[in-house]
């Protein structure tokens, strides 16, 4: 049975407004969360970008039951390796036991910030490799002893993590092609991806990841009016079909309000499901299912339909979706 989470989508609210919204979607039965961790948006019609940490950290005092993950966080450049496992391990006290440390190799919206040069796709899928090395053994060394390593990108000099949780927190890695599914299946306790694609679990179940979880994330517009959700739609999601390749490379808000300038509403509507068709919506979630994904995070588009959308899916879309 796939499980169905709600996304705090940090670019698009408050970070204050997130948590409450959170609080909502446990009430409402969504099974797990999770968090974008961005330094800015994707347009600059989202508005917001809060500290993904902070705001993991509020939630778990918030709620008491629903899962948080981050979607995924970036371990080479704006973070160290041993500063996330720390963090990790710090969210998964606070939230007794109930985080997952979602990975990837980032995007330089994000990262080109701090002043480093945004690598090639090889150099970064190679730092992440050493930082996956590096975090999980921060996350094993349980006797008290220190960590050290020698990489071609990361060094860690005697680094110990002195608060660690009860249970060791699972690793998740973002996929998107044969490479990175091989490094998920041998290294991380989860699969993760944004698009539902069969031979992307396949080949993560064929590296070692038989049996693990898998999740997926689909952004939807709900709203009682399908011409709004498009408007709505269009003006903050219309990046969403730009693809990976571009998406991870462009450096600023304003650049990606250049590369879609030209992208209409009615190209955003047959891209993403948009109004309050129950069976609309179920339509654009079966593929995941139907392509073995054990888990969906459903993003709402619009910080202030939040509250509706979760009162509309805790009555009609989960159930509908349940019955996958």
């Amino acid at each position: 049975m796939t499980n169905f989470g709600y996304t705090m989508m940090c670019e698009q609210s408050r970070p204050d407004q997130l948590v409450r919204d959170l609080r909502q979607a446990e009430e409402a039965g969504f099974d797990f969360s999770v968090i974008s961790d961005h330094y800015q948006p994707w347009l600059e019609s989202q508005g917001h970008s809060g500290y993904a940490w902070s705001i993991l950290g509020a939630a778990a005092q918030a709620t008491e039951r629903i899962g948080l993950m981050t979607y995924v966080t970036c371990p080479i450049l704006r973070y160290h390796p041993a500063v996330v496992a720390q963090k990790a391990a710090t969210v998964q006290i606070l939230s007794g036991n109930r985080f997952r440390l979602g990975l990837g190799a980032g995007e330089n919206l994000n990262e080109h910030v701090v002043g480093r040069r945004w690598p090639t796709v090889g150099v970064r899928h190679r730092m992440l490799v050493e930082a996956v090395d590096i975090i999980a053994a921060l996350f094993d060394e349980r006797g008290g002893g220190s960590v050290n390593y020698r990489g071609e990108y990361f060094d860690l000099e005697s680094a110990r993590l002195w608060d660690l949780p009860d249970d060791r927190v699972p690793i998740g890695i973002a996929v998107s092609g044969r490479d990175s599914c091989r490094l998920a299946g041998a290294k991380a306790d989860v699969m993760v991806a944004v698009e539902p694609k069969a031979e992307l679990v396949e080949m993560f179940e064929q590296a070692g990841g038989a049996g693990k979880p898998k999740v997926g994330q689909i952004a939807i517009a709900y709203d009682p009016d399908r011409d709004a959700a498009i408007e709505r739609a269009h003006e903050q999601f219309r990046w969403f079909g730009l693809g990976w390749k571009v998406n991870a490379d462009l450096p600023n808000p304003d650049s990606f309000e250049a590369a879609t300038q030209f992208v209409t509403p009615e190209q955003v509507a047959s891209a993403l499901s948009c109004g309050p068709d129950v069976e609309a919506h179920v339509e654009a979630v079966r593929p995941f299912v139907e392509a073995g994904f054990t888990e969906v995070a459903l993003v709402q588009i619009g910080a202030e339909h939040q509250a509706q959308f979760i009162r509309w899916a805790e009555q009609e879309l989960l159930p509908a979706l349940r019955s996958l």
